[in-house]
């Protein structure tokens, strides 16, 4: 997997080419686990970094700079940007508490946004990215989540996070919380940043919900489970297969 820089400047590159220094080493480390543990058999091409003005008008028209297409996978490492597009999620509401944990957050948090992407790589899942994807997609990001931070956060951090967006969950449950998370597929990313990434934390909050509580903290059983549901026909939605339809409720 090659690291590439897409840039307009020397500035950005030295910047950029920093950040990537830091991060190289724990990202590949937690390759060698997907590799190990969790079925990463072909890895993506590249890792693109550039700025967030690129990623979203140039290489992309999502509001979120960090996403996979096909087997390069483009991000901006930038921990300012990504505090600036967490902080508008709260649609300029005033949330002192989740406000305050944005405007703190580390680059872990960043570098765990690209495990994310890198997760997606696994052979566990079971629809490529030229499928329809939209049977079932909640898992795969959920689990891109879990994973991702799971290994890449310090434990305090990862819980730390996974609080703050069940009380986001919370927050915005009536204003965007009125379909299935089964609807999580290409439709959602028509709407505004908030709703987009409402699906995201209600993904998250539920594959943490299976394995921590329903599986006792095996991934993999749940992941055999998932496969299950595919082999016996998706006879029913995987929220109904797992029985957690009513989380939210």
């Amino acid at each position: 997997m090659k690291y590439i820089f897409s840039l307009e400047n020397a500035e950005e590159y030295e910047k950029y080419q920093m950040i990537s220094e830091q991060f190289k080493e724990k990202l590949s480390a937690y390759q060698s686990v997907l590799q190990t543990k969790y079925k990463l058999v072909d890895l993506p091409k590249a890792i693109i970094w550039t700025t967030p003005d690129l990623a979203t008008s140039v290489f992309s028209e999502l509001p979120i700079p960090a996403f996979t297409n096909k087997d390069i996978i483009y991000i901006t490492p930038e921990l300012s940007a990504w505090k600036t597009l967490f902080l508008k999620q709260l649609e300029g509401q005033d949330y002192p508490e989740i406000r305050a944990f944005y405007e703190q957050i580390s680059s872990n948090q960043v570098l765990a946004i690209a495990g994310h992407e890198l997760t997606h790589h696994s052979d566990l899942f079971l629809d490529d990215f030229e499928d329809d994807r939209g049977d079932g997609i909640w898992f795969e990001e959920g689990m891109c989540d879990y994973l991702s931070r799971k290994h890449l956060l310090e434990e305090q951090e990862f819980e730390d996070i996974s609080n703050i967006e069940y009380k986001l969950i919370k927050l915005f449950k009536d204003k965007y919380g009125n379909h299935s998370l089964e609807d999580f597929g290409s439709s959602s990313y028509k709407g505004s940043l908030t709703s987009i990434m409402f699906d995201y934390w209600r993904s998250g909050f539920t594959v943490k919900y299976l394995v921590e509580s329903k599986f006792q903290n095996d991934v993999l059983r749940v992941f055999e489970e998932y496969h299950r549901w595919d082999r016996e026909g998706r006879k029913v939605t995987l929220l109904e297969y797992f029985g957690v339809v009513n989380l939210f409720d």
